[in-house]
């Protein structure tokens, strides 16, 4: 099992913002690739983390599940508008994946 994380920093008065648009695509796009609130969870810095870190989490066997992820959400056409639309949110340069491997 692994956790795959997604990390960006909301531009400074925007969190609240960035956030409902991280919603709205686990909402909408998440489940089209099995996503659901079952195996995703949303984070936010808070003490000793940066307050305009959001971070989105998902539980997933193993990192032929994540690759086959990101090459459905190449087709997903609804995807890139919702990138666009959350671009003026984040700042420039911070979104980035990280995979940690769970330990049982």
């Amino acid at each position: 099992m692994i956790v795959a994380r997604w990390t960006v920093e909301a531009r400074f008065g925007h969190k609240a913002i960035a956030i409902d648009l991280m919603k709205r695509w686990l909402a909408e796009i998440g489940p089209q690739l099995g996503w659901t609130k079952d195996n995703t969870v949303m984070l936010t810095g808070s003490v000793g983390a940066n307050e305009s870190t959001i971070v989105s989490e998902v539980r997933l066997n193993n990192l032929g599940e994540l690759h086959q992820a990101f090459e459905a959400l190449a087709r997903i056409e609804s995807h890139q508008h919702w990138a666009l639309d959350l671009e003026p949110y984040v700042v420039s340069g911070t979104p980035r994946w990280e995979v940690f491997r769970v330990v049982e």
